[in-house]
């Protein structure tokens, strides 16, 4: 067999001659479908920060090393600059570059190699929140003084619900409270508590002065719902301001950065929101008195000023009457 018979049997073979555009963009496809997202360490080299903020380097290792690009739009520029050499984990998609043919890293998350997978998450998400503004103290509205009606979001079965429940009806027994149940913690409970934050904050109910996302303590997994982004972007565009009661005083989500209030723990809250009753009734009872007091003054200031002015009038009258009868008198000797 001749080598151009060889040559024409092999292409007869050959379903598909792709374009070298074509095979790269099926590459990167079957790149991007079969790997998706993945976490990688090793040591940076070749670092450098383009003019436009996007970055750029090699994660290497002894044996093999591939290029990584940090888009600017994805994750600021550190405060201090990446070095060659830094041993790092960094979290982004497989991809091509297709005008190299070149597979890379698009990095989404990069942190100091044995630095917590959620933690780092945690970090990641909170600059690009900040950045956009989600966190600005001016955004953040005043709470009303006295709420006359407002929003819940918890389990029904916590124990946030029933402390909370316990300081609002001994604070506040005038209070109405609208309880809009929502899973917590799990697959699936980020979305629910988004979800219960917009109906809340829709027309569609009466109107709420304010409405309240709490939960219980735990550890950074349990709580890692209130650090999703939906939850986050809920409570910022919500009309109706929120306050945020997560876990204990040590324990901070994103939720508490977004949120126009950050209550230490779900009975904080409660107290925090209302007014205490007691309370009330005493500075009533004390306006009360004061004001009882500035009556009565009033009223003997009146009262002296009424007899000051009837004394006068006394006096008027009787120099009057003296000068009428003066002037009778006067007359009466002029008639005889």
């Amino acid at each position: 067999m001749t080598r151009m018979q060889l040559t024409t049997d092999f292409f007869q073979q050959t379903s598909k001659i792709f374009t070298v555009s074509e095979l790269t963009r099926s590459i990167r496809g079957t790149l991007e479908t079969k790997f998706g997202a993945v976490w990688v360490h090793g040591e940076i080299s070749n670092y450098k920060l383009h003019p436009s903020g996007h970055q750029y380097f090699t994660l290497k290792d002894q044996r093999a090393q591939i290029s990584c690009v940090i888009w600017r739009d994805t994750m600021l520029p550190p405060r201090q600059p990446l070095l060659d050499g830094a041993q790092v984990q960094v979290y982004g998609t497989v991809t091509v570059f297709e005008a190299r043919g070149q597979y890379q890293l698009n990095v989404q998350i990069l942190q100091p190699r044995g630095v917590g997978v959620l933690q780092a998450k945690f970090e990641a998400l909170k600059r690009k929140l900040e950045a956009e503004g989600l966190f600005a103290p001016e955004r953040k509205r005043p709470l009303p003084k006295f709420p006359r009606r407002i929003g819940i979001i918890t389990s029904p079965t916590g124990a946030a619900i029933r402390d909370m429940l316990n300081v609002l009806r001994r604070r506040a027994p005038w209070l109405q409270i609208l309880i809009n149940p929502v899973r917590v913690q799990g697959t699936g409970a980020a979305q629910e508590i988004a979800v219960a934050i917009r109906e809340l904050a829709n027309e569609a109910f009466a109107p709420l002065d304010l409405i309240v996302v709490t939960r219980g303590g735990g550890s950074i997994e349990d709580l890692w719902e209130f650090n999703e982004e939906i939850v986050a972007r809920a409570i910022f565009h919500s009309a109706v301001p929120i306050v945020v009661a997560v876990g204990h005083e040590i324990d901070f989500t994103i939720s508490d950065f977004v949120a126009d209030l950050r209550a230490p723990t779900p009975s904080a809250a409660a107290e925090l929101i209302v007014p205490d009753i007691i309370d009330l009734q005493r500075r009533i009872d004390g306006c009360s008195r004061v004001l009882a007091r500035q009556l009565l003054n009033r009223v003997r200031d009146a009262q002296q000023r009424l007899d000051h002015a009837r004394e006068i009038l006394q006096r008027c009258l009787a120099h009057k009457i003296d000068s009428y009868k003066r002037g009778l008198l006067h007359i009466s000797r002029a008639l005889q």
